[in-house]
């Protein structure tokens, strides 16, 4: 929710990030890794950097890290 305040995504940045709530979802944790890899690379064969721009990559990857410690804690 955070990551989409005050965004109004599009329909293929919608699609990435149902993609990762349902990995996460399913695994409850993530590696960041997997943003470059499919599904994802069957949004944008670029995976995630072709889906969001840099500041948004980061912003990702950094939710992923989150809610890895916090599955670690």
């Amino acid at each position: 929710n955070a990551f989409l305040k005050g965004r109004t995504p599009a329909p293929n940045q919608i699609q990435f990030l149902d993609e990762i709530v349902n990995h996460l979802t399913a695994n409850g944790v993530m590696d960041a890794a997997r943003l470059y890899e499919s599904p994802y690379t069957f949004i944008h064969d670029q995976g995630v950097e072709g889906v969001f721009d840099s500041p948004q990559v980061d912003e990702l990857i950094s939710i992923l890290e989150e809610v890895k410690n916090r599955a670690i804690a």
